[in-house]
């Protein structure tokens, strides 16, 4: 039944689904549009919004950017490739490597979203090499494992609530994760996608006459270039000495962090890592500047379109537009679906407002006070607007813009399948948030 339904999705969205540069324009006017409808504001007003706040995501597009370069230069790295290899022997067949893609990215994922992502792309490719499968589902199943991301350790809203002084504290203290990313509903919850998602990605597998190969020749050669040194700057730039005398500090620097000071994972971090550990792990500074060059290829969507999700974010927080939509859909809340339409709303919201971080900024001085007033459980709203930014992740190609630069697919490609998984956990969240 899966795959007959994963038939037409996929060509609904082969046929209907614009590039994510068109997506994000339309986004932008459809965000346009509704301020000067909803919100009563000037189209002048709406404008400023927009050009302000047009720039207030660099800093987070130059760390996303990053999680792809040095993710990908990690992943490249002779070590890591070689182990990925042998985990990809494990694949027998197209549907063992669906599952193992799935398994892996998941568990990647709930670690810390930016591993995920890089990790799932480029098994994703070694997998693509050894086996014959659908290389658009392949991809798909390692962008599906993100859906985890917001429940895991890296959850942008449980760890901002369990922070000292964070912006609601004053209303609703310091939340722990132990009731929020460990708490039994939200374990409940990772456990059956877990479950559910690499079955749904195996029992929608396309038959061999409707799959879409790629030729192997095409995800790059891993045969490493043979160096011949004629110049001595190249001594230099084949010098593992030169790299590790500046890889193994970082290192370092990042075992006291994280062990003697206590420090958590945040994209700094997260990039600083990755970027230490391919220094060493490259040995010289020219294998890590080639698979820079390999790497860099993938990250013009990201450079291009952030900025506009930016100018979007503005319009809906500075306009009122997010707060309206996010009132209007918990106005008819009870006790028992406060959970249910929290993880909706921010369903929706995080089409136009894909940040973790800034949506429960936007979101929380709406749902705190409903929560209270019906006296549902907070941590419980609060994760249910966690997943709910989450799952719209699957259409939204805002987040899998790192993981199609490195596989070398567009957001059509993957989308359709993506689809099925939107309409399956969202079945599986909602009664887990109302029920568990």
């Amino acid at each position: 039944m899966l795959k007959f339904l994963s038939r037409p999705a996929v060509k609904l969205v082969d046929r209907y689904l614009p590039d994510p540069y068109i997506f994000v324009l339309l986004l932008t006017l459809i965000a346009a549009a509704a301020a000067i409808a909803v919100e009563r504001e000037t189209p002048l007003a709406v404008m400023r919004m927009w050009g302000d706040g047009f720039w207030n995501l660099l800093t987070f597009s130059m760390q996303m950017l990053l999680v792809l370069v040095t993710g990908f230069m990690l992943a490249s790295s002779p070590p890591v490739k070689r182990r990925l290899q042998k985990l990809a022997c494990l694949a027998k067949n197209a549907g063992g490597a669906v599952i193992l893609v799935t398994l892996v990215s998941l568990a990647a994922s709930w670690i810390n979203w930016g591993f995920g992502l890089v990790v799932g792309a480029l098994f994703a490719k070694e997998l693509a090499r050894l086996v014959r499968v659908d290389y658009r589902l392949l991809v798909a199943s390692a962008y599906s494992g993100f859906m985890v991301w917001h429940g895991g350790l890296a959850g942008s809203i449980p760890l901002t609530i369990a922070t000292e002084d964070h912006f609601t504290a004053d209303q609703i203290g310091v939340i722990g994760t132990g009731s929020t990313i460990f708490a039994f509903f939200n374990l409940a919850l990772v456990a059956c996608l877990a479950i559910s998602i690499p079955l749904v990605n195996r029992l929608m597998l396309p038959d061999d006459k409707e799959s879409v190969y790629i030729d192997p020749k095409l995800l790059g050669d891993d045969t490493p270039p043979r160096v011949r040194i004629t110049r001595p700057a190249e001594h230099l730039e084949n010098s593992s000495t030169l790299a590790w005398l500046v890889g193994i500090p970082g290192v370092i620097f990042l075992l006291d962090y994280v062990i003697l000071r206590g420090g958590g994972l945040n994209l700094n971090i997260v990039n600083f890592m990755f970027l230490s550990l391919a220094i060493v792990l490259h040995r010289t500074p020219r294998s890590l500047l080639t698979s820079l060059n390999e790497a860099i290829k993938g990250g013009a969507g990201i450079v291009v379109q952030f900025p506009f999700y930016a100018g979007i974010m503005a319009i809906m927080t500075q306009s009122g537009l997010a707060v309206t939509l996010s009132e209007s859909l918990i106005s008819f809340a009870t006790e028992t679906s406060l959970p249910f339409w929290s993880f909706i709303s921010a369903g929706i919201v995080n089409l136009f407002v894909p940040s973790g971080g800034g949506q429960w900024a936007v979101q929380a001085p709406v749902m705190l006070p409903a929560a209270e007033a019906l006296g549902v459980d907070i941590p419980r709203v609060a994760m249910a607007v966690a997943w709910g930014d989450a799952w719209t992740n699957l259409l939204q190609p805002f987040w899998a813009l790192p993981l199609l630069g490195i596989a070398g697919l567009k957001a059509k490609d993957i989308m359709g399948f993506c689809l099925v998984q939107l309409l399956i956990t969202g079945v599986i969240l909602s009664v887990g948030l109302t029920w568990f």
